[in-house]
């Protein structure tokens, strides 16, 4: 069994694999594992996350795959999600004494940023939300619908979609409303917030992001597999309607009963040969599937300038700010005792992708320290910034007929991604959903099946009664 790629999905299909009992062989072409949700070490030893990668309670296949692989512990769970607008007025969302959908209903209505008409509004769409079980009419129009579009027909105030809608969705899709199939956008709210009482609690990592899989080498050697980095795949041979083998630097060959390529779709768009388009038709689509980008902001002070964990600010291009510091509970990035290292996270950042680096920092910490106040009288000893321009897959409204299954009319050949057909945005959860599958697509093809994908959160509450 050869398993191209590392990052999240690849790592998932071969752990699945190796636990069914097949030899497994994985190929990364980077010298680290994780993909596009790592962390790797500045020049000066810090260690820095490519961007910071949070889960959600709903995320139940992450957080399976996290058992799995013994990184459980390395992620801390926090109910309470902070919000704060220009003005320095915060709201919460926490999950209070009543049971789904009402339990936010307390924290929903102190939520200062937002006036009483944005309240209104935002209830009525959730009524609606709540009525379909997820599920609208107009979300199955052909060619699909944007987020924006859904809000307009349900009459959103522009205070609900600039203060609440977008400051949600753009962070948990990494898009634009206008760009968004609606579909994914009421799925967050469905199954992060209204359905059940734990499925929006965030977990963070405690720990760099890169330590998150540390135990995949360890599964995968222990049963006879191995892991290879730096070898990135050049071609994929294929020969009678089946893949003959794969091809590295050197022209080295490997093959093997099968093959799971877990790379982002540019690549295995690159990597699909005419003949490979003309076995697998869906292939040649890969091209419509856009990308977006995210871009991560690393700020180090000379003292602390935050006491919460994370903060989550409104109408500024900065959206999240997170204090490592306090997430991994240790020594902190400056070395000095009272220093603070802080992230910040800016998605679907496109207007950020020409900027010069200084630029951003300057605007990134202008805004810290209007969000901030004691980062006004603190010194910056030192900032970086790193962008993703291809951060995930876009989710465009229709973007779903362009993503294929994890099983191909080739045979041998397994795809896995977030950007394959798993029912998710691109996030991690999407990734190892992607995993599971290929892995289930590929025992069954052999004739063992077996299955890994886990259920999605049960409803709970009141819910239940409805669904």
């Amino acid at each position: 069994m050869i398993v191209i790629g590392g990052g999240l999905a690849g790592l998932s299909a071969g752990v699945a694999l190796a636990e069914a009992g097949w030899r497994v062989r994985l190929f990364e072409q980077r010298p680290f594992l994780g993909g596009r949700a790592t962390s790797y070490v500045l020049p000066d030893g810090e260690h820095v996350d490519n961007c910071q990668h949070v889960t959600l309670g709903c995320c139940t296949n992450l957080e399976d795959f996290f058992r799995r692989v013994g990184s459980a512990g390395k992620i801390k769970f926090f109910d309470r999600l902070l919000f704060q607008d220009p003005q320095g007025r915060t709201g919460e969302m926490q999950a209070g004494l009543l049971p789904a959908p009402f339990h936010m209903t307390r924290s929903f209505a102190a939520f200062a940023p937002l006036t009483l008409a944005d309240k209104r509004s935002i209830a009525w769409a959730m009524l609606d939300i709540l009525r379909g079980k997820g599920r609208t009419a107009d979300l199955d129009e052909p060619g699909g619908i944007s987020m924006l579009e859904w809000l307009k027909r349900r009459k959103q105030t522009p205070g609900a979609i600039e203060r609440f809608w977008r400051v949600v969705l753009v962070s948990a899709l990494d898009e634009e409303l206008g760009r968004t199939d609606a579909r994914f956008g009421v799925d967050v709210f469905w199954k992060g917030f209204l359905s059940n009482r734990t499925g929006y609690r965030m977990g963070v990592p405690s720990v760099p992001l890169a330590e998150l899989y540390d135990g995949c080498k360890a599964e995968i050697e222990k049963r006879g597999g191995e892991v290879n980095l730096r070898m990135p795949v050049r071609a994929i041979q294929v020969a009678n309607g089946e893949v003959a083998s794969v091809e590295f630097d050197g022209g080295r060959q490997e093959s093997a009963e099968a093959y799971v390529f877990a790379v982002p779709h540019p690549a295995m768009a690159e990597l699909a040969s005419d003949e490979i388009r003309r076995l697998e038709p869906r292939l040649g689509d890969l091209e419509k599937i856009g990308v977006a980008p995210i871009t991560g902001v690393h700020f180090w002070f000379d003292r602390e300038v935050m006491t919460e964990p994370f903060v989550t600010l409104m109408e500024t291009t900065t959206q999240w700010i997170f204090n490592k510091t306090a997430l991994y509970g240790a020594a902190n990035g400056t070395g000095k005792e009272k220093g603070q290292y802080l992230q910040l996270v800016i998605s679907a950042s496109y207007g950020l992708l020409q900027k010069p680096r200084q630029e951003i920092i300057d605007l990134c910490l202008k805004e810290v320290q209007q969000a901030l106040p004691a980062a006004r009288g603190a010194k910056l000893l030192k900032a970086t910034v790193i962008k993703e321009a291809a951060a995930t897959f876009s989710p465009q409204p229709g973007v779903d007929c362009w993503r294929p299954t994890q099983e191909t009319k080739i045979r041998g050949m397994f795809l896995a991604g977030d950007w394959t057909a798993t029912g998710w945005p691109a996030t991690m959860e999407g990734a190892v959903r992607s995993g599971y599958l290929a892995a289930e697509a590929v025992l069954r093809s052999a004739g063992t099946p077996r299955k890994f994908l886990q259920a999605d959160l049960a409803a709970d509450g009141l819910v239940r009664w409805f669904c």
